[in-house]
């Protein structure tokens, strides 16, 4: 099924786990939080002073779609980018509420080489436009896998044809051509549209929305691949992300929640 690739990769193959396979291809990151609390303004300009608790990493982007795809039991093949990007968000601990963030973001190369062998049930992309994957790429991906694709994308030119693209509000906003057959917008807490039907979300008290498109990603190719309808697939990854946005920081789905979400 795969062929030669204009593209250069990074692959890492991760331990098998059971039933199905994934190729998964996207941007990733190194997502540091760092807490503390703030009790009062800086003298020297309007600004709070954080006192410092402790440092947390985590991996995210496209990382953060790997782990999730893991919690539901999928063997996955990541490909990624070496240059490492890295956003550090710092954070008051006692209202959970973000300061500042700041990004460190290395040029990114596109890839280029050989995709790896092996027949895949799905494509999963996990783009968040860095310069890992151009558009010219996105479309040639497209074209190329023989089966499911599920794409994330912040392009404003998507491909029409042949793929489940997710995406949000803003996102939708910003694209050049909005009649895509297969698109799945997610509207925060109301859930997500699929062909002009609202798949309600569930009612849950939200901490933070970091990383819930990526757990919302993973647990819709699951779905899709386990119940074979798209239709299907939606309220369990509206189920999954709202399970994402009940922690702080980027978190990853446990056998606990897969268990819970699966009943």
């Amino acid at each position: 099924m795969q062929r030669k690739f204009g593209f250069s990769i990074d692959s890492e193959i991760t331990q098998p786990q059971k039933q199905f396979k994934v190729l998964l291809i996207g941007d990733s990151c190194t997502d540091v939080y760092v807490y503390g609390t703030v009790n009062r303004l800086n003298p020297e300009a309007p600004v709070p002073v954080l006192d410092y608790i402790r440092t947390e990493t985590r991996k995210g982007m496209a990382w953060n779609v790997h782990a999730n795809l893991l919690s539901f039991g999928i063997d996955v093949t990541m490909i990624t980018n070496g240059e490492n990007i890295v956003k550090t968000r710092y954070i008051d601990e006692k209202s959970n509420q973000q300061i500042l963030r700041v990004d460190i973001e290395n040029d990114v190369k596109s890839f280029k080489g050989n995709m790896p062998e092996g027949d895949f049930d799905a494509l999963v992309i996990s783009d968040y436009d860095k310069g890992f994957i151009t558009t010219q790429q996105l479309f040639e991906l497209v074209e190329w896998f023989d089966g499911p694709i599920f794409i994330d994308s912040k392009k404003t030119t998507l491909p029409v044809d042949d793929a489940y693209i997710k995406i949000n509000d803003y996102e939708y906003s910003r694209l050049e051509y909005k009649d895509h057959p297969n698109l799945i917008i997610t509207r925060g807490s109301k859930g997500a549209e699929y062909k002009g039907k609202l798949y309600p979300g569930e009612n849950v008290s939200v901490y933070d929305v970091v990383g819930a498109g990526d757990t919302f990603l993973a647990a819709l190719t699951y779905g899709y691949l386990t119940y074979g309808r798209i239709e299907e697939a939606i309220p369990l990854a509206n189920k999954s992300a709202a399970v994402a946005v009940s922690h702080t920081g980027t978190y990853v789905l446990t056998g606990e929640d897969v268990n819970a979400i699966r009943s």
